[in-house]
């Protein structure tokens, strides 16, 4: 399919006052809330925008692996006023309870189901980041009921360096391309999670196939990232697509792999022309 229509944006757009909004939580701001609520055991923390009415479909963001729904704050925001947005802090990250082991994808994939569940929400439109998008592609496939659309935003892991070393060594190449001020959120989130449970979150991954998953999607697909994305090459996010039956792809200027955090409105707007044929249907 042709790519869709991506406005440039400049890279490193994340400052000071992103900072601030995206350490906020649980603290209302710029009106995005906090709840919590018990799923799956776990007292779970959920950042959300305010219901802005009309036929906007849900959209759940879906975080990475040593994060948490802080650094997802300016996508929810610029996604807010035609959406309701909704992003959930996984076991172990962010402000949710912290169980005593890491989950896999086939756990945190049945965690985001009961999610939903307790939200009472699907269809949705589902995007996930990096690990993250691991986690939607597999409910995606194992729970299409619930997916409207899919965004698959920096896929991890390419199978070409499918490794903790491989994957370590491109993330250490993507720190250097992105804005210095997204630091004090991945040192927050780390300290969080604890980094025994970033290291085997990042085994959990690079054990998983993600291509298993992606060939059983069947809702319209968005396979997303920065042009400058070290962690997701351009042939990975290609191959990721044309696993996907129905997939298209884009690539944002200058952004690198943290695209949600620093290209927001360019990811917006993407959504928003994935959801736009959808919701005519």
């Amino acid at each position: 399919m042709t790519p869709p229509a991506v406005r440039p944006s400049p890279p490193g757009r994340f400052g000071p006052a992103e900072l601030r909004l995206s350490l906020a939580a649980p603290r209302p701001a710029a009106g995005l809330t906090s709840e919590f609520r018990l799923v799956g055991g776990l007292r779970t923390h959920t950042r959300r925008s305010a219901d802005p009415g009309g036929d906007g479909t849900p959209v759940v963001l879906v975080h990475g692996l040593a994060v948490s729904h802080r650094y997802l704050t300016p996508l929810a925001l610029a996604l807010s006023a035609t959406h309701p947005v909704y992003v959930p802090d996984l076991p172990g990250f962010g402000l949710t309870e912290r169980p005593g082991r890491a989950y896999d994808v086939p756990r945190h994939t049945a965690f985001l189901a009961e999610w939903l569940a307790a939200y009472r929400l699907g269809p949705v439109c589902l995007l996930g980041h990096s690990f993250g998008a691991e986690v939607a592609a597999a409910l995606a496939a194992r729970r299409p009921d619930l997916v409207r659309a899919l965004v698959l935003a920096g896929p991890t892991s390419d199978p070409a360096a499918r490794s903790r070393r491989a994957q370590i060594g491109r993330w250490l190449v993507d720190t250097l391309r992105e804005a210095k001020w997204q630091v004090p959120i991945l040192l927050r989130d780390v300290v969080d999670a604890r980094p025994w449970r970033v290291f085997a979150t990042l085994s959990h991954s690079v054990r998983n196939t993600i291509e298993s998953d992606l060939v059983r999607v069947t809702v319209p697909t968005l396979v997303l990232t920065g042009a400058r994305d070290p962690v997701v090459p351009a042939g990975w996010r290609a191959d990721a697509a044309r696993l996907v039956p129905d997939a298209r792809t884009a690539a944002v200027p200058g952004a690198a792999h943290n695209v949600a955090t620093t290209a927001p409105g360019p990811v917006a707007d993407a959504i928003r022309g994935l959801l736009a044929p959808v919701l005519r249907r």
